[in-house]
């Protein structure tokens, strides 16, 4: 399969050796409701993965744990062989219990299994990048993930993972995982209106390390806020576009990785983070994480 060459907005970003698209796409929504079970739309959902390509994204995130298998094995039906200049970035460190709950799988073991159901369900020999997954839903969970992550080192070291990544990490988390291997991005909750890790952003910027947003719209409760309102109307644009064009003004170190379902809304995504924004614009969307 070949790429359709476009020049997506915020350009390009090194992943160690990799070179991914500062726009993204994320796979989550690819699975049935709550992320569990089939889509009601398979046909869509491939559409939608072909058309990321078409559309010129070379980033693409996902995890064995959405379904489970079933993304993973969506993305393998729509895109596999897969474009020489395609990533994919995965996650471990969780599973899906009979209830649909995400309950962790941070042990040696549970870590190993994962990875190679990832290479398996998107038909790999090696994966890109395997983000460790270590906190909650939102927001990092103290502790030592020095276990898990050699684990994962280890199996960098055996050839079956390219480059590392952790994710719902603190900063101490961040360079505990340094001291063991090379860190390739972190996958945090970031928004306009959930600010904490600016810091972290800053410091990562500095070093050459990626920065992950999800919920980049707000997670499951989309951004509300009368300033962002306010601007998106100024603009003739809608809200969710302004959050995530200030997403790429924030910061060169943070890639996006907004999910849907549907090609339309892909679509908007990709033109929504190409807006323009004024420093006038940028200093009132500061403000309402401030």
């Amino acid at each position: 399969m070949t790429t359709t060459t476009t020049t997506l907005p915020g350009g390009t970003y090194q992943l160690g050796d990799l070179t991914v698209t500062r726009v993204g796409y994320g796979a989550m929504q690819l699975a049935g409701p709550g992320v569990f079970g089939p889509p009601a739309d398979r046909d869509g959902a491939i559409a939608v993965l072909r058309e990321a390509v078409e559309l010129g994204i070379t980033h693409l995130d996902t995890a064995d744990i959405y379904g489970p298998h079933v993304t993973n094995q969506i993305i393998k039906e729509a895109l596999h062989p897969y474009p020489d200049d395609l990533v994919i970035v995965t996650k471990v460190g969780s599973r899906r219990d009979a209830e649909g709950g995400w309950p962790h799988a941070r042990s040696p073991r549970e870590l190993r299994e994962d990875v190679h159901q990832n290479l398996e369900n998107l038909g790999l020999e090696t994966l890109d990048v395997v983000n460790y997954r270590v906190g909650g839903l939102d927001r990092p969970e103290p502790g030592s993930i020095a276990e898990g992550f050699g684990a994962l080192a280890e199996l960098q070291e055996q050839g079956l993972i390219r480059h590392l990544g952790v994710s719902t990490v603190s900063a101490e988390q961040v360079a505990e995982a340094q001291s063991i291997a090379p860190v390739v991005c972190v996958q945090n909750a970031y928004n306009l209106a959930n600010r904490e890790d600016d810091e972290l952003i800053d410091a990562l910027a500095e070093q050459g390390v990626a920065y992950v947003p999800y919920f980049p719209l707000g997670g499951f409760t989309p951004l509300q806020s009368a300033e962002l309102d306010a601007v998106a109307t100024r603009l003739g644009a809608s809200p969710l576009s302004v959050a995530l064009a200030w997403l790429l003004h924030r910061s060169p170190n943070i890639l996006l990785i907004p999910g849907t379902s549907s090609v339309a809304h892909l679509r908007e995504n990709v033109a929504g983070a190409g807006l323009e924004l004024s420093p006038d614009d940028l200093a009132e969307l500061d403000a309402i994480g401030r």
